[in-house]
């Protein structure tokens, strides 16, 4: 059930009035400024009580002051629990990005090592949706813990970690089984018992049931002895021995532990969490994260809206492990129990190994926010060069780079890259596909990539950047420059980035918007940060080029070929492993796969082999799909 309300043009919201006509239900209450943007988004055991504490005469600080005074309207949604009103906020947080909320910057999931469900199982880094079908063990903190985790079990248990489409197509034992990291499954080198039974010892470890592997292969290795098997019971000997070596690093004085320690530090309002985390006793690794706390200086309360934000998306461990108490804590832990259906606790006042976890992750999330904030103040030096150098009446709050990208002419890509004070903001970077100029005219390129960019900019109304930053000389300057003056563009200052003597860095010219040409020297802080935004476009173009040459080069001959649609060019690619795998194939092969006849599959070798097509073919219906 919502209601909102929306105050005439003419009025000031009357916040008392509407927090009074509210019920005391739980809920979720939203604020709006004038021109619509969502300020700030709440949950309320007591809606009418909550609501209306904004309005009182209480002291509250600068920052609740400022942005009670910008609502125009409210709404609200009741929910049936408090619990219910906790987890509909942090969805609408993290969908909805409100001004005033603490919110997670970064969203990306966690990694998993992924064990796939298969005759011959292979054994992965996974991350995002888990739509293959296998066993999942994590999440770990981190990608290079996974691949630590991966290493391990290729020295251990010597399990495949190929792609389907190389395994299925292997003739020969690969490197990995030359350095004894795999058993070669593609070649039956192994037979499936043997190789199930990897699965199930790696399995065991995985699952964080050492101890019972351990069991296990002392037993096998004391029945090999007694058959007189010594190579068989020396090979499970010096496995054991690597596995208890392991064991030792891997986990938490040798006891089951299932949780996750945070610690919170602040310097001002910048705030960093650091996740230390243990799964099945496995120490994960840590992870720092560096909420966006819109003036909330409090660790308190920075800390409170991580826990119900992250673990909103993550499934919660048993134990929660934090180096303060915080507000709400009860609420929060029945909101994850419900969410996770069974027990989780939030602990602060603890003892013994948990309290030196805590200490542990405290020291880290102090020096790891020490780190980011020197990094940061390095930032800002570069951003004040540069407006020294540019003479700007402050230091620029947004940077964008274009460059272009080709190969003599080919797939060209042009990169638009944004920074702002604190760095890149990578969610703001855009590709632009030139088409409609000759290839490897670059002053087209340009001026078609800029025209596109800005032209919506003015559509649209976005934010402008301070400074562009345009990769190349006075031609590609001057495009620049042209298209900008075409669409009414003002108010930004224009600056060309030319390679220097030999493309030696710190060498470069900057050619500033009134055409003088100035050579900062690569001691320049203001250069070394124009360098660090322009390498970040060329690296962003390269990326977008290299993808889109490989694409038209892996899949256009196939989309000339009569009767070959999406689905059936999926299929030939994957049952092949790609162009040249299918160029490699006979037509009986070629045929083999589904959906394709004897006469379409002469036609396809026809094609890549640059043969004539066969005389009236009789061809298999269109591929719609």
């Amino acid at each position: 059930m919502s209601r909102r309300a929306v105050p005439k043009p003419e009025d000031a919201f009357d916040g008392k009035a509407f927090a009074a006509a509210l019920s005391t239900a739980p809920g979720v209450y939203r604020m709006y400024a004038a021109d619509d943007t969502l300020l700030y988004v709440g949950k309320a055991r007591a809606l009418r009580n909550r609501v209306g504490s904004y309005f009182n005469n209480a002291p509250r600080n600068p920052r609740t002051t400022a942005m009670i005074a910008q609502i125009a309207r409210m709404d609200v949604t009741v929910t049936r629990t408090e619990a219910e009103a906790l987890l509909l906020e942090n969805q609408l947080i993290k969908s909805l990005t409100p001004r005033y909320n603490v919110s997670l910057r970064d969203d990306k999931s966690y990694p998993y090592v992924l064990l796939t469900r298969e005759d011959f199982p292979r054994i992965a880094l996974h991350r995002g949706p888990r739509a293959i079908q296998g066993r999942y063990f994590g999440p770990y903190a981190s990608a290079g813990a996974v691949r630590d985790t991966l290493n391990l079990m290729q020295k251990l248990f010597k399990l495949r970690n190929c792609e389907d489409s190389v395994f299925r197509n292997r003739t020969r034992p690969c490197l990995q089984f030359q350095i004894g990291r795999c058993t070669a499954p593609c070649v039956d080198l192994v037979s499936q018992q043997d190789y199930d039974q990897s699965v199930h010892r790696a399995s065991l470890f995985l699952g964080g049931r050492s101890d019972e592997l351990s069991d296990e292969l002392t037993g096998e290795m004391e029945r090999a002895a007694e058959k007189l098997e010594f190579e068989e019971a020396a090979r499970l000997r010096d496995l054991l021995k690597r596995l208890r070596g392991m064991q030792s690093r891997q986990y938490v004085d040798g006891h089951a532990a299932d949780l996750d320690a945070l610690a919170c530090a602040m310097q001002g309002s910048t705030a960093c969490v650091l996740l230390l985390a243990f799964r099945d006793g496995r120490n994960l690794g840590t992870r720092a994260f560096y909420p966006r706390t819109n003036g909330e200086e409090s660790a308190d309360e920075v800390l409170a809206a991580f826990v119900s934000q992250y673990y909103a998306e993550q499934v919660a461990p048993r134990e929660i492990l934090l180096d303060r108490e915080i507000p709400e804590a009860e609420l929060i832990e029945a909101a994850l129990t419900s969410a996770a259906n069974r027990k989780v606790q939030l602990k602060w006042n603890v003892r013994g190994e948990r309290a030196g976890y805590l200490d542990l992750a405290r020291r880290n999330a102090e020096i790891t926010l020490a780190t980011e904030m020197t990094s940061r103040n390095a930032q800002a030096a570069r951003s004040v060069a540069l407006q020294e150098l540019l003479g700007l009446s402050e230091p620029a709050q947004r940077i964008e780079c274009f460059d272009i990208s080709h190969t003599m002419g080919e797939a060209t890509v042009a990169s638009c890259v944004v920074f702002d004070d604190k760095g890149a903001v990578r969610s703001q970077y855009r590709r632009f596909n030139i088409t409609g100029i000759e290839p490897g005219d670059d002053y087209a390129a340009m001026r078609q990539a800029i025209e596109r960019r800005f032209r919506r900019a003015m559509e649209e109304g976005t934010v402008l950047p301070d400074v562009l930053l345009i990769d190349g000389g006075t031609g590609q300057l001057n495009q620049a420059r042209a298209a900008l003056a075409d669409l009414g563009v003002d108010g930004v200052t224009l600056v060309g980035v030319a390679k220097g003597v030999e493309r030696r860095a710190g060498h470069e010219t900057l050619i500033l918007d009134d055409g003088r040409e100035v050579n900062p020297g690569a001691a320049s802080p203001a250069l070394q940060l124009v360098q660090q935004v322009r390498d970040e476009a060329h690296r962003f173009a390269i990326t977008g080029h290299r993808g889109k040459r490989q694409k038209a080069r892996t899949t256009s001959k196939l989309e000339d070929i009569d009767g070959i649609g999406p689905r059936r060019r999926a299929s030939l690619l994957k049952h092949f492993g790609g162009l040249s795998g299918l160029k490699a194939a006979g037509v009986e092969e070629i045929a083999r796969v589904e959906g394709i006849n004897d006469a379409l599959a002469q036609r396809i070798y026809a094609n890549l082999h640059g043969l004539p097509a066969p005389a009236n073919p009789t061809a298999p219906g269109p591929d719609r799909t």
